[in-house]
């Protein structure tokens, strides 16, 4: 049998390739994170959904996420008690795969991005629903507006999100809302943002509910009430509820769960 002669700019690329596979298989067994998401919808076109931020989640092969733990309450929630015993949908709230959405550093910083397309009379008026709807959460939870995009936790968008393709159907239907999330790591600790689009068509007390349903999302409730009394229900009404007592019950009973997000990475090249 013959010698087989191989070519050296061949094995180089071959060997390249062959590295690259082997750490983008190890970075997808190491983070623990790529795992499959699952949208929550509803029939108003209120969507909840996680973005796939992995572009600026830098983990490396040596760290990994810190196993979920719980974050102590901030003072406003650990005050709050809730006389009417009106309990909470707290079954409701999805879990995510780095544990429950919980803020720990305070307080929130949030952008309302000042819309351009419109005059100057409307968009002071919708910066200004939207900051009440953003305001009346700040009872419960320590929140400021910031002026730089850059450094925000929560931005708020006058956008309209994207067509939604129910399932069964090709029909595509506009929504009134979406918030989406997106991970990322800082000083090597594990945290999260979100982007809040709201759409053009809401005005007066329909866009300070959809700001109030969405920031709830936003501050960690990531799943929707079964009723119409709550901010969080799951469709736009008539006459928009306030935050109820359910609503604060709920979020409190998130933020007492355990979490990866706001935790340092664990460096492996120190574990034995």
């Amino acid at each position: 049998m013959g010698k087989i002669t191989q070519h050296p700019i061949l094995n180089t690329l071959i060997n390249l390739i062959s590295r690259r596979l082997i750490v983008a298989l190890a970075l997808f067994l190491g983070t623990g994170l790529l795992v499959v998401f699952t949208n929550i919808k509803s029939s108003d076109g209120f969507t909840i959904i996680p973005k796939y931020g992995y572009s600026n989640l830098i983990i490396s092969l040596s760290t990994s996420p810190s196993p979920p733990k719980s974050h102590p309450l901030p003072p406003t929630l650990a005050q709050w008690q809730d006389k009417t015993n009106s309990g909470d949908y707290f079954f409701q709230v999805k879990t995510t795969q780095v544990g429950y959405l919980v803020w720990s550093q305070f307080p929130i910083r949030v952008y309302v991005e000042p819309p351009k397309a419109i005059s100057e009379k409307q968009a002071q008026a919708w910066v200004n629903g939207v900051l009440q709807g953003v305001q009346e959460w700040s009872t419960y939870l320590p929140l400021t507006i910031v002026e730089q995009p850059e450094i925000a936790d929560i931005t708020i968008t006058r956008k309209a999100p994207p067509l939604q393709i129910s399932p069964g159907s090709n029909i595509p239907r506009a929504r009134s809302a979406q918030t989406t999330y997106e991970l990322y790591t800082s000083k090597k600790v594990l945290s999260h943002r979100f982007t809040i689009l709201l759409s053009p068509s809401q005005t007066g007390e329909y866009l300070i509910a959809a700001t109030r349903h969405e920031f709830g999302h936003a501050l960690g409730i990531w799943g929707h009430s079964p009723l119409q009394t709550d901010a969080l229900y799951f469709s736009q009404v008539r006459n928009p509820p306030p935050i109820s007592p359910r609503d604060v019950n709920t979020l409190k009973r998130v933020y007492e769960q355990p979490t990866t997000l706001g935790w340092s990475l664990v460096d492996n090249s120190k574990i034995n």
